[in-house]
């Protein structure tokens, strides 16, 4: 059986990188959306990770890596989302709805020692699945249809190692590598005229960078009361992104096909800020095994990024979370959903995107279950993740758009004792 598992979680690795995802116009600019935490036990609790260590052994937090003193089990997540977009804008009374299901992470971990525990995930960063036309007729009579396009996905895979110093404190560290094509085209046509004139950006994108993270918890023996402060900043920009422009003029023959193309202009440039520096802070409060509180802050420095040929400055964006878990009575076997792990939050986040003077922010709500197998304990709490999210973006302002959207995840954690040998006297 462990072998089984061993191989779907490679398999499935491999399938996870040729996903279409589904995603809003404002994927547009940048590297698409941002895939912010795809955890369901994150995601469920409005995104709080920073000072969240979980008080179960089964479960490794990678947003922090400095926070997983209580793992001990060796852990496989498999974790699937339902993404479920509402678009609306004053423009035309325009409408539209956009559906997408894609597998969201897959991690394996494990304790290598009492101290020193290790884990290895692989999911999508960032993505880019759009299509907008937008037309015009000139007072010529004349009409003139633009046309948006975006496709690819940006994933990342992670590998991150904690190591505890002592009851209270611990550090940990994480290296991502982030690698995918992103694509953007703007056509041009005119209703006289069988001539496109197409704008194409492509980035090639293969980055490194790490993130460090530390963590303090203090534990009242007397009341079982915790405290839990943690802290992570990701930087260290290595390689870059490639991004090719071209500008040109083509027609389109059966089955969508490029003829007679021009190429009016053409370059290529490369980038190292891509991804910078970030930042979290948060703070914890709970009773163990029973319930717990946080709230978290979240910033993450502007950039600059090519975009069909010209440059376009992201402001400084920040998030804040708020979210926790309860459990009723774990020991508690005669009521099954008195062992169930309830989660919850809701968090606000300020976008990078700001046009025609709106800035494009974000805020939703959270909540979730664990519904643990029949065999589970406190000390192994393997089970079924279900969680949903409802939010909001953008604004009906100057024509941009207004989406809501609900997002439900599903997924598995298995956590047992692997690769130990058993000692005997």
């Amino acid at each position: 059986m462990k072998k089984i598992f061993v191989l779907s979680f490679i398999s499935v690795g491999y399938f996870l990188n040729a996903q279409s995802l589904s995603n809003s116009p404002y994927a547009t600019y940048g590297i698409g959306d941002v895939k912010y935490d795809n955890t369901i036990e994150t995601a469920s609790m409005g995104g709080i990770s920073t000072a969240f260590i979980s008080d179960f052994t089964s479960s490794f937090n990678f947003a922090n890596p400095a926070n997983n003193s209580n793992f001990e089990l060796t852990s496989i997540k498999l974790e699937a989302t339902n993404e479920n977009n509402y678009f609306k804008t004053n423009y035309n009374d325009t409408k539209s709805t956009k559906h997408s299901t894609y597998l969201s992470n897959i991690s394996l971990a494990f304790p290598i020692s009492s101290k020193v525990k290790m884990g290895i995930s692989y999911q999508p960063y960032s993505s880019k699945s759009y299509d907008i036309l937008h037309t015009e007729t000139l007072s010529d009579g004349t009409m003139v249809a633009n046309r948006f396009r975006g496709s690819g996905t940006l994933n990342t895979a992670q590998a991150a190692v904690s190591y505890k110093i002592n009851q209270e404190f611990a550090v940990g560290a994480r290296a991502n590598l982030y690698f995918g094509n992103l694509y953007d085209t703007n056509e041009l046509t005119f209703s006289d005229a069988e001539l496109v004139n197409g704008y194409e950006t492509r980035n090639s994108i293969k980055n490194f960078n790490f993130t460090l993270g530390g963590s303090y918890q203090h534990l009242n023996t007397s009341t079982d009361r915790k405290l839990t402060i943690g802290a992570t900043t990701t930087f260290g920009n290595t390689s870059n992104m490639t991004t090719d422009y071209k500008n040109s003029t083509y027609y389109y023959s059966a089955g969508d096909v490029k003829n007679s193309e021009s190429v009016i202009d053409q370059k290529s440039t490369a980038s190292k800020n891509l991804l910078p520096l970030q930042a979290s802070l948060g703070v914890g409060y709970g009773s163990e095994n029973q319930w717990f509180l946080s709230a978290q802050l979240d910033y993450k420095k502007g950039e600059t990024i090519s975009y069909f040929g010209s440059t376009l400055d992201l402001q400084d964006s920040y998030r804040i979370s708020a979210g926790g878990w309860y459990l009723p009575n774990y020991n508690n076997f005669r009521n099954y959903f008195s062992r169930v792990v309830y989660r919850y939050g809701a968090f606000y986040e300020k976008g990078n995107l700001k046009i025609a003077g709106n800035n494009i922010n974000k805020f939703g709500v959270s909540a979730g279950v664990l519904l643990p197998f029949k065999t589970s304990s406190i000390t192994r709490m393997s089970g079924l993740e279900i969680g949903v999210e409802l939010g909001k973006r953008g604004t009906l302002n100057d024509n941009l758009i207004n989406q809501n959207y609900i997002n439900f995840r599903l997924g598995f954690n298995f956590a047992d004792k692997w690769f130990r040998k058993t000692l005997y006297n």
